[in-house]
């Protein structure tokens, strides 16, 4: 009541501008006792900002007449409202650029450790096949040298193993150590045979019909009659004959076929070719035609 009275005895312009000021007051009164009212109660979902957050970002500026915004504000007062807020984003940047950038080292490390496994893994197979294949070598070296090992055995047993493949006989005339014509043909068909050849011996075997010393004497100059003749004549190596005199020995049963000895009644020199094992696999050993045997029985 009493403004309205007071209002009366002004004109209407002053009265409007006391109204004016009035409002005024009372509005920055109601401003003035909205944050007391509001730090009084907070609420449960409000969070508190980061040390960081609070150390970067400058303190909220008061608000003036037009409140936080200024619609007349300058363009350095906006920049340096936005300042703090650009800093936050600028760290922003440079913290997803540098986990980039050691998400792409890690993954380059990653690369290259898996190449250099996926290496070494290839050098290692290829040193693995070498190995088989190198193996492989040495288990065909040792089958060949178990082979040759067989081989060499095989000839080892075989230098002293002979078999008889031929007979000569040699006639001769009762008391007489020279040759026949005939007696020198059957030689010279044999050393012709034997020219040349390895591996093969002669064994020379002299029969005569005297008793006792006589007969081995006798024998004896007939088997030294035809080692003289293929030695002086064909050559024939001396050690390749091996000559026995038997003198007037029974014939084995075996040697004729009959049942019982037969005794010595012609002078003969009977020789037997032997054949070695080894010779025989190389088929250098000669063979005389039947017709050449002169089988002459005493």
């Amino acid at each position: 009541m009493i403004h309205s009275k007071l209002i009366r005895n002004f004109s209407p312009g002053q009265a409007a501008t006391i109204v004016l000021a009035s409002a005024f007051v009372f509005s920055v009164s109601a401003v003035a006792q909205q944050p007391a009212d509001t730090s009084s109660s907070p609420t449960p979902s409000a969070t508190q900002p980061s040390p960081s957050a609070q150390g970067n970002l400058s303190a909220p500026p008061k608000e003036g007449f037009w409140g936080r915004v200024n619609p007349f504000a300058r363009k350095k007062w906006v920049n340096r409202q936005l300042d703090p807020v650009k800093g936050e984003l600028n760290e922003l940047d440079e913290v997803n650029a540098k986990n980039a950038k050691d998400i792409k080292d890690v993954d380059a490390r990653a690369t290259a450790g898996i190449q250099k496994a996926q290496s070494t893994a290839d050098s290692a197979n290829q040193v693995a096949s070498a190995a088989g294949q190198q193996a492989q070598q040495a288990g065909t070296v040792a089958g060949q040298a178990s082979d040759k090992v067989t081989s060499l055995n095989g000839t080892v047993d075989g230098l002293d193993k002979y078999a008889e493949k031929n007979t000569v006989s040699i006639t001769f005339r009762r008391g007489s150590t020279v040759l026949s014509d005939d007696a020198k043909q059957q030689l010279d068909d044999l050393a012709t045979k034997l020219n040349g050849q390895q591996g093969y011996l002669l064994e020379v075997e002299a029969h005569a019909p005297a008793t006792g010393a006589t007969g081995i004497q006798s024998s004896e100059r007939l088997a030294e009659a035809v080692k003289r003749y293929l030695v002086v004549q064909h050559e024939i190596p001396v050690y390749r004959m091996h000559a026995v005199a038997l003198g007037n020995a029974p014939i084995a049963a075996t040697d004729t076929g009959d049942t019982k000895p037969t005794p010595v009644k012609t002078s003969y020199v009977e020789l037997r070719l032997m054949e070695n094992s080894l010779a025989a696999q190389d088929g250098t050993t000669p063979r005389l035609n039947p017709s050449q045997t002169g089988a002459v029985q005493p």
